[in-house]
């Protein structure tokens, strides 16, 4: 992936991720993808389960490669792992990067599969785009709604990662592990001081005023400012209507709301009604096994 491309997933745009996640991106990576050593950057914001062996995920190749989910006996995983990022040329988990297309390829050949009676979610992933989320997290609410689903953690379900996790039957959290982070944020570089300490002086040629809003040469004007925090709300709230539909009186609206897209670690985020279940990750699949041999 080029350094372009990079730039233009993370910057001047909507994503759902940890905040912690943003803030290592604005001061580690963000100034090197721009080429800028001093760009001042503001943050904005509104166990392996190590059961089937080495190689869950890999490529199958049918035409164009794309993921087959790991079978194990009756149930299928789905691995949901790192950055999700949207049209992503099936980039894999290895590149520490899951695109939501690869997750919905997986849904598509489990959800008319009689042979396979479940599935679970394996999530570990701090979050990321907001383009393509909400459509791959609609996938994966049909999956369950045709076949029991869990959402394992395997250590974090945050921000999209979340969304994704929320739209399983259940979810189930390590002690330490974490979950939540409803919300969303947006980086904007705003270089104008590194480009004046080195002499240097842009000029924006622009056709309609609201052409070069969020154009990393000057700073970022109020009332684009309060547009955008406006569109990270909206988006927010989308947000949280979703994953109440999704979790009904587990986690209504107004409670995904309040959580101000703070995150909750083990029993906290069963408390908050993040998650419904504390346990490791390794107790699942037999556990899983065993319910789905009782409704057989």
């Amino acid at each position: 992936m080029s350094y372009p491309e990079i730039a233009a997933r993370m910057f001047n745009t909507p994503l759902m991720l940890h905040e912690a996640k943003g803030d290592i991106i604005a001061r580690a990576f963000g100034p090197r993808v721009l080429g800028f050593p001093e760009a001042q950057i503001d943050v904005r914001g509104g166990e392996r389960m190590g059961l089937v062996g080495d190689d869950m995920g890999q490529w199958r190749e049918a035409g164009d490669r794309y993921y087959q989910p790991t079978r194990y006996g009756n149930i299928a995983i789905i691995e949901i792992e790192g950055s999700l990022i949207n049209k992503g040329k099936w980039i894999g988990k290895s590149s520490g990067q899951t695109t939501y297309e690869g997750i919905i390829t997986q849904v598509n050949a489990v959800i008319d599969d009689s042979s396979v009676s479940g599935v679970i979610l394996e999530i570990d992933s701090f979050g990321g785009e907001v383009t393509g989320a909400f459509d791959c997290a609609e996938r994966l609410f049909e999956l369950s709604q045709a076949k029991p689903t869990i959402a394992v953690l395997t250590d974090h379900a945050c921000s999209a990662g979340y969304l994704l996790a929320s739209a399983a039957r259940q979810i189930v959290i390590p002690v330490n592990g974490y979950a939540g982070s409803i919300g969303v944020i947006s980086l904007h570089v705003d270089m104008s001081k590194w480009l004046a300490k080195e002499g240097l002086a842009v000029t924006i040629l622009k056709a309609g005023a609201h052409k070069a809003d969020l154009n990393p040469y000057e700073p970022l004007p109020e009332d684009v400012l309060e547009r955008e925090l406006a569109d990270l709300e909206a988006i927010r709230v989308e947000f949280a209507e979703t994953v109440a539909r999704y979790r009904g009186a587990r986690l209504t609206k107004d409670a995904a709301l309040a959580t101000e897209a703070d995150v909750f670690r083990g029993q906290a985020a069963v408390d908050a009604g993040v998650a419904d279940v504390v346990a490791r990750p390794s107790q699942v699949l037999a556990a899983f096994q065993e319910e789905l041999g009782r409704k057989d």
